[in-house]
């Protein structure tokens, strides 16, 4: 069955992140790799894979922009999932488990900003299962960066079309914004469920 595009859980009026930003985010470029993966998929069963080859193959560029496409509708989902909240975590497990990481809440916010500074596609809080711990992984495009077996709870998107509309180049404004609105419901909810299941 081909991947279909996942309604926004918000409306598309948030704090800081404009209607127009969040129509063509999700709308068009989410839904963008949604198609992509789906046209991906289709076109490997009919690929030649006896022509494989790791310098240059039709069947290698197929495969290598499958992760891309893949890891960009997984990722967007879960960014999308992350909002429409108030971006309070009081009374979260997550929260007892991210001070209890980084220190503080504050140490974390601090964390969570540099690391979507650094990166240039997106900055992931991620479930560990192989040490079971939360950690705060960059990465420069959807299917680099990523680590085998960790399962993504808070995805920023940190590439420009997430926020040059309303903030032109700013990308600390944007980070703040994104903070103001992260529903700390959902991403406990998938903490609880991986970290059960560890």
């Amino acid at each position: 069955m081909a991947h279909q595009v996942q309604p926004l859980p918000f409306s598309k009026d948030l704090d800081g992140i404009s209607k127009k930003t969040v129509e063509i985010h999700h709308d068009k470029l989410y839904a963008g790799y949604v198609a992509k993966r789906n046209e991906v998929e289709a076109a490997i069963v009919q690929a030649d894979a006896s022509k494989a080859n790791q310098i240059y193959s039709a069947y290698r560029g197929l495969k290598e922009g499958e992760t891309f496409a893949a890891n960009g509708m997984i990722l967007h989902e879960v960014h999308f999932s992350n909002l429409g909240g108030n971006g309070d975590p009081a009374g979260t497990k997550i929260l007892d488990t991210i001070t209890t990481t980084w220190g503080s809440w504050d140490a974390f916010v601090v964390a969570l900003t540099a690391t979507g500074m650094a990166a240039r596609g997106w900055a992931i809080l991620a479930y560990d299962p192989s040490d079971a711990k939360l950690h705060l992984y960059a990465a420069d495009s959807q299917n680099q960066g990523g680590v085998w077996g960790c399962t993504p709870l808070l995805a920023l998107d940190v590439y420009e079309h997430a926020y040059f509309i309303d903030v032109g180049s700013d990308r600390p404004t944007y980070i703040k914004n994104f903070l103001k609105n992260i529903d700390w419901q959902a991403v406990d909810k998938r903490y609880q469920a991986v970290a059960a299941s560890s």
